[in-house]
């Protein structure tokens, strides 16, 4: 005995074998499936011939920021004046007047021993570094940027370390400020620092640092991290005086400064 292939109905409800529709449907998915590898494919080479992806922008910034040093007045990396828009506590402003910058230079002396260890593997290309005071003259604050000779996979992994073994908030791994001769800063050493902040830029060879204290020149017993000072509820002596916000504002925007300037640079050269 055989039995003949069931049916179904179609659109104008004629009888129609059932095993009909699977078949017009893996037709279906078949012409789908060559249409979108022709879209992906067309889309790939639209990309080849438009030049390049974001990957590409992203390594000619980072190019371009590594040259930085050399190529930008100071007065763009360093402005005399740094407006702070809601960077004191409790979203007060804050205006920086430069008071100082030092001759660019290599690292030897620029960070504690441990520091300088813990760097040591971006190397350094040169560091670049002013020092600023608050609108009171109450302050003083040094603010740096150490070009590396790392590339972006190796600035990626130092700032993944940091993160994670917490370096930025070691005690003993501080950068020192720079203690201008015949300036209000002039008593600004390695007993003055107050409060600090470090910063590994991934997107850049650069790291950002910045060291605050007491103009007068009052020795710290226990400096703090900027991000601990700045804390709701701190009462610390740093934390108090606000000489966290100073750290961490000033650096913030020197940061935000270079970014844009790299950015720039970046449009110009291409």
């Amino acid at each position: 005995m055989t039995f003949g292939e069931p049916e179904g109905y179609d659109e104008r409800v004629r009888p129609r074998p059932i095993g009909a529709r699977p078949r017009l449907r893996t037709a279906a998915v078949g012409v789908c499936l060559v249409l979108g590898l022709g879209l992906i494919g067309g889309a790939v080479t639209g990309s080849w011939l438009t030049g390049g992806s974001g990957d590409d922008k992203a390594r000619d910034t980072f190019t371009a920021a590594a040259d930085l040093w050399h190529s930008i007045p100071v007065d763009q990396l360093f402005p005399p004046t740094v407006l702070g828009t809601g960077a004191g506590p409790g979203g007060a402003d804050r205006t920086w007047t430069r008071i100082a910058v030092a001759p660019d230079s290599g690292c030897q002396n620029a960070f504690d021993p441990l520091l300088r260890k813990a760097l040591a593997p971006a190397g350094c290309q040169r560091l670049l570094r002013a020092t600023y005071t608050d609108a009171t003259r109450s302050y003083v604050t040094t603010v740096g940027l150490l070009f590396t000779k790392a590339d972006a996979a190796a600035m990626s992994a130092l700032d993944t370390r940091f993160q994670k073994e917490g370096l930025d908030r070691r005690t003993d791994l501080m950068p020192r400020p720079y203690a201008a001769k015949d300036t209000m800063a002039a008593a600004f050493g390695d007993k003055q620092r107050a409060s600090w902040t470090i910063s590994v830029l991934t997107d850049a060879p650069v790291v950002v640092f910045a060291v605050s204290g007491w103009a007068d020149g009052r020795t710290v017993d226990a400096p703090q991290p900027a991000a601990d000072a700045m804390q709701s509820g701190a009462t610390t002596a740093p934390a108090q005086a606000g000489l966290g916000n100073e750290a961490q504002g000033l650096a913030d925007r020197i940061e935000r400064a270079f970014r844009e300037t790299a950015g720039a640079a970046t449009k110009a050269s291409s």
